[in-house]
């Protein structure tokens, strides 16, 4: 299976800058996985896809404002840490730039000395261990002086850092949003909770390896990054309930997918679990919880445009993309959204 299998030509015009107003006026492709047909919507028709009895999994994951921008204190010279792991007490793993100018003994001030950080030690794939000194509540400080972790591929500035959460977001771990989440609103889950849908909420800090290209052309030599991820008893229960009743497990998002395939066991049954995934889903995958994906348009050759082509076919996937891209669908994180059935 080669990469390059899962190419799409994206015209750049639809790539999202901004969040639409109204978060469930996105447009929706419907997707049959097993026929290949389409339909095309409003976001906010789903709740005429969900049945009674069904049941929607939600990652209730929160980003943090993980970028802060710092001068080095013996030069000045302006530079950039991104948060990407919290390891123990105040050390994080990082991501810097320029990585020439913050080796190992480095010192950075952010915020007028607010606070502080040393470069401590070079890690895999040349990512930094950093210390940081403050007075306070990190977190506190972190809210005050980082900025939200939009993808390389958003050039705009964000006006309002709320719209890149969704409006269930509980868990602070993710550097980047998962972003199928981001078109529901509160009345939304209502009218679908409504109806008779359950609803339930797991847990998976997403990396920025998701924003990472595949670089091999052999699928199946590429390195997965791993996320943490949490499922508690009540969600693993409202899950495991819905199957045994018949109902249809419908994942918001690949990194709930993710998730939920992770922690079940070859039956497809869930118990209350924790813990590190780096599970990688391409075409010849058997899913053992999903039943249905609501997902937005992802990246060419990414492991997400793999994970849906596992789901409903790689020809259905690159067919329904490219009827997005002749009907103008916005596209990646603030962009339009699909559902496969």
């Amino acid at each position: 299976m080669k990469t390059s299998d899962f190419y799409f030509d994206l015209p750049e015009e639809l790539i999202a800058q901004d969040p639409l107003e109204d978060r469930s006026a996105s447009r929706l492709l419907v997707l049959n996985k097993e026929t290949g047909e389409r339909e095309h919507k409003i976001f906010k028709n789903i709740v005429d896809y969900l049945n009674p009895g069904d049941c929607l999994v939600l990652n209730n994951t929160k980003v943090i404002p993980a970028r802060l921008l710092g001068v080095k204190e013996d030069t000045g010279a302006h530079v950039e840490v991104f948060l990407l792991k919290r390891l123990d007490n105040d050390n994080w793993e990082t991501l810097v730039k320029p990585g020439k100018k913050l080796k190992p003994g480095a010192r950075v001030d952010f915020g007028d000395g607010l606070l502080k950080c040393e470069i401590k030690e070079v890690l895999e794939e040349g990512n930094r261990l950093v210390h940081f000194e403050y007075e306070g509540i990190f977190e506190e400080i972190l809210d005050k002086l980082g900025e939200m972790p939009l993808p390389p591929y958003i050039t705009h500035k964000l006006k309002d850092k709320d719209r890149y959460q969704t409006v269930y977001a509980k868990y602070e771990g993710s550097a980047a949003a998962p972003t199928a989440g981001l078109h529901f609103t509160k009345d939304l889950l209502k009218e679908i909770e409504d109806k008779g849908v359950n609803i339930a909420y797991v847990t998976l800090h997403v990396g920025l390896g998701t924003f990472r290209p595949v670089k091999v052309e052999n699928v199946l030599e590429h390195h997965m990054h791993t996320e943490f991820y949490q499922i508690t008893k009540e969600a693993a229960e409202t899950i495991n309930s819905t199957k045994d009743k018949g109902g249809r497990v419908i994942c918001v998002g690949t990194t709930s997918c993710r998730t939920v395939e992770s922690a079940a066991d070859d039956d497809g049954r869930l118990q209350a679990c924790s813990g590190n995934t780096d599970i990688f889903i391409y075409p010849g995958y058997k899913f053992k919880v999903l039943d249905g994906l609501i997902t937005n348009f992802h990246l060419p050759e990414s492991t997400l445009v793999m994970l849906v082509s596992a789901l409903a076919g790689r020809e259905n996937i690159l067919n329904a993309y490219q009827d997005a891209i002749d009907k103008r669908y916005r596209f990646f994180s603030f962009g339009d959204a699909m559902y496969i059935s």
